[in-house]
C-alpha cells in the first residue's frame, strides 16, 4: 500500500511556522506532494530523512512553486510539461515509478476578473495532452491544487460564485473533458454524493469556521488504476494554509 499527500501549503516557509512538520511526521506519507511552496532553492533547509526532495520553483520570486517527497526513489523526474513558455512558473513535477507516473501540479489561477482565463483554457488543454501521452506508457497519479471546484456540491455557495475564477463554466467543463478522457476523480470514487467536504477556505469572512469551502484540491487516476484504490480522504482538521491537505491509498 501507498500513502501519497497533497497539500497547497501557500507559503511553505509560513506553513512551517504552523506545524507544517508536525503534519508531515505524523502522516508518515510515502509521497508527499506541495504547491505553492512560494520559494526559491536555498531559502529553506529543510532536513527529511528518508526522503528525496524534488523542487521546482518559479521563475518570479516568492511565486508558485511545487515539490515532491518521497520515499522511494523514482525511475526518473521531469519538470514542467515539456514547452519552455509554459514552464516558467514551477507547475509541475513528474516521478516515474515501476508500473505508475506521479503528476503533482499547481494549476494557474483565472484570477480576479477572470483576467488569466484564456491563458487557463491553453494550460488545460496542453496538461491533459500531456497527461495522455505519459498514460501511453503506463497509468498516472495526478495530484495537487487544480484550481476548480467541479460541481455546485464541491462548494458552499455555488449560485454567488457562478463567474468567480475556480467556478467558471469554461474551467469546470475542461475538468470534464479531463474525467472523459479516462481519468478517476479519487475522492468522489468513493464519496459521490458527500457534501460539506472543502480543501479551501477563503481567510474572509470566517470562512473557515463555517466550512464555507471549496473543494479544489484532488487526486485523479487513470482508469487502469481503478482496483488500485483503497481510500481517500480530506484532512480538513490540519491547519497551516488555506488549503488543507488530501490524501490518496492505494495498492
Amino acid at each position: 500500500m501507498k500513502k501519497l499527500i497533497s497539500w497547497n501549503v501557500n507559503g511553505l516557509r509560513a506553513c512551517m511556522q504552523k506545524g507544517f512538520m508536525d503534519f508531515f511526521t505524523n502522516i508518515d506519507a510515502d509521497i508527499f506532494c506541495i504547491q505553492e511552496t512560494k520559494m526559491q532553492k536555498g531559502q529553506l533547509e529543510l532536513s527529511l530523512d528518508g526522503y528525496h526532495q524534488y523542487w521546482n520553483d518559479a521563475v518570479k520570486k516568492g511565486y508558485s512553486g511545487t515539490a515532491v517527497f518521497t520515499k522511494e526513489e523514482p525511475q526518473c523526474v521531469s519538470y514542467g510539461i515539456g514547452l519552455e513558455e509554459h514552464d516558467q512558473e514551477g507547475r509541475v513535477i513528474t516521478l516515474e515509478f515501476p508500473d505508475y507516473f506521479l503528476v503533482n501540479v499547481y494549476t494557474p489561477n483565472s484570477k480576479r476578473e477572470l483576467e488569466r482565463l484564456d491563458y487557463r483554457m491553453v494550460w488545460e488543454d496542453l496538461f491533459k495532452d500531456y497527461l495522455k501521452e505519459l498514460e501511453v506508457k503506463k497509468p498516472v497519479v495526478v495530484c495537487g491544487d487544480l484550481n476548480v471546484a467541479h460541481k455546485e456540491i464541491d462548494l458552499k455557495n455555488p449560485k454567488s460564485n457562478r463567474r468567480n475564477a475556480g467556478f467558471t463554466d469554461e474551467e469546470r467543463n475542461k475538468f470534464s473533458i479531463l474525467l472523459e478522457a479516462g481519468f478517476i476523480d479519487t475522492f468522489r470514487h468513493f464519496y459521490p454524493e458527500l457534501e460539506g467536504a472543502y480543501s479551501w477556505w477563503s481567510y474572509m469572512f470566517h470562512a473557515r469556521e463555517k466550512n464555507a469551502g471549496w473543494r479544489i484540491d484532488y487526486f485523479l487516476t487513470s482508469e487502469k488504476c481503478k482496483d488500485r484504490l483503497i481510500s481517500a480522504k480530506i484532512h480538513s482538521d490540519i491547519f497551516g494554509s488555506d488549503h488543507c491537505p488530501v490524501e490518496l491509498i492505494m495498492e
